[in-house]
């Protein structure tokens, strides 16, 4: 292996970069092709590189021209490259889980991939009849009323004891905010409830005062605004599982009548709330409906309301390129999900009359709470925690969703935020 130094972050960055190796002319003539696809990628490498060692033999690195991720793979089959340049990112998971590829960690390669996204341009996406399929099948897993029940069970039905299984005891899943700087040794329960309060914060909640969360999950945050916030809370969800498991853990509350947990679509919600929490549900209603999901805030809001979203958002410059296709997550993960382009979004919201304040993002936070994640999903499997019907396969497709969402967060080109939106006129 080549000499390397360390960068100013504590990354390496190879010194010199390699170059195939001879073989045989027919192995030669096979592999030319898939050369000059890897010096596309090597040129859109503006940061970090890959070191790559190759099914002929040899060993190259792609990029190193300025600190970065570094990343180690392993090509065991040209083929993996195939599915890359056909079906992007969908089809380079389904190259590692046939072992077309492989690496030691692949979080570096994600976020090699996420950081260098615009000068990669198309390098990694899907095209062709790759990308029209996926298009046709997105567009068939749609966000309408009955899509909606439909996407959310696919993912959120797999069960409370899938769940539970990995999640910490607060059953959260989504973007916990820790203390600055991030500490090893930060209980993830304790940074979880340290996002849920941020959120409830942002509202300035008076005693009595009705909230109105929209996916409410496992009804952790309707119990915090409940028990410390002194509020009313109406939650709603589309998941049978989460709906259930919210009603056991607000028991108290429910039978007080100060807490609802409902099998609501935003859309269908009546009558007006003091303040609404939303904590990244929106990535769920799809790009079509973003406007409604906006209009639906505004309308639900009194005048004077505030709102605290928590969203995750795709670097604006990439956007179209990411729209224009389905990714991975929206495959074989979230059906009908994309990602915010936050000043698409923004702009729908101030259309709906809701003015947009005191943005905070932490999207290291997210790269953190996925790893933490992964973690415990590993030691569920090991443990034998995972309840019954969850093949091998199933597991490496989530141990592999886990990796390739915490290379995201740590490329900087997916950011998770909160937000407060106000209702202009009160």
């Amino acid at each position: 292996m080549n000499a390397r130094q360390p960068d100013r972050d504590g990354q390496f960055l190879p010194r010199r970069r390699g170059g195939a190796a001879g073989g045989r002319l027919w192995s030669a003539l096979v592999a030319a092709p898939f050369h000059r696809m890897l010096d596309r990628i090597d040129i859109g490498l503006e940061a970090g590189a890959i070191e790559a060692w190759l099914p002929d033999g040899s060993y190259r690195i792609l990029g190193g021209r300025a600190p970065g991720p570094v990343a180690e793979v392993r090509l065991n089959s040209w083929r993996a490259l195939l599915r890359l340049a056909g079906d992007g990112s969908f089809g380079w998971y389904r190259a590692w889980d046939s072992g077309e590829w492989a690496s030691p960690d692949p979080v570096p390669l994600f976020a090699l991939f996420m950081r260098n996204a615009r000068s990669l341009d198309r390098v990694a996406r899907a095209r062709g009849l790759g990308r029209a399929f996926g298009r046709l099948r997105h567009w068939l897993r749609r966000n309408s009323r009955s899509g909606s029940r439909r996407n959310i069970a696919f993912h959120y039905d797999l069960g409370n004891a899938f769940y539970a299984a990995w999640l910490d005891e607060t059953m959260t899943y989504s973007a916990a905010l820790f203390q600055e700087p991030i500490r090893p040794d930060e209980e993830l329960a304790y940074a979880q409830l340290n996002k849920v309060r941020a959120l409830l914060d942002r509202l300035e909640l008076k005693p009595d005062q009705h909230l109105l969360e929209i996916g409410c999950g496992w009804g952790t945050l309707a119990e915090i605004a409940a028990d410390e916030y002194g509020v009313g809370v109406t939650g709603i969800t589309l998941s049978a599982e989460q709906r259930a498991h919210a009603l056991a853990l607000n028991r108290a509350n429910v039978n007080a009548g100060r807490v609802r947990i409902e099998l609501t679509d935003y859309r269908d919600v009546a009558g007006t709330f003091d303040a609404i929490a939303s904590v990244e549900m929106v990535e769920a209603v799809g790009q079509a409906y973003w406007g409604a999901y906006a209009e639906a805030l505004a309308r639900c809001l009194k005048p004077g309301g505030r709102a605290a979203i928590q969203f995750i958002a795709i670097d604006d410059a990439i956007f179209d390129r990411y729209a224009a296709g389905t990714d991975f997550i929206q495959t074989c993960i979230f059906p009908g999900g994309m990602l915010l382009s936050e000043s698409a979004f923004r702009a729908l919201c101030e259309q709906a009359g809701l003015a947009w304040r005191d943005r905070r993002g932490f999207g290291l936070h997210y790269a953190e709470t996925l790893r933490r994640w992964r973690e415990r999903f590993d030691a569920a499997i090991d443990a034998g925690r995972l309840p019954p019907g969850f093949d091998e396969r199933f597991v490496r497709l989530w141990r592999y969703y886990l990796m390739y969402c915490e290379g995201g967060f740590r490329g900087g080109g997916i950011d998770v935020a909160q937000v407060t939106l106000v209702k202009e006129g009160g």
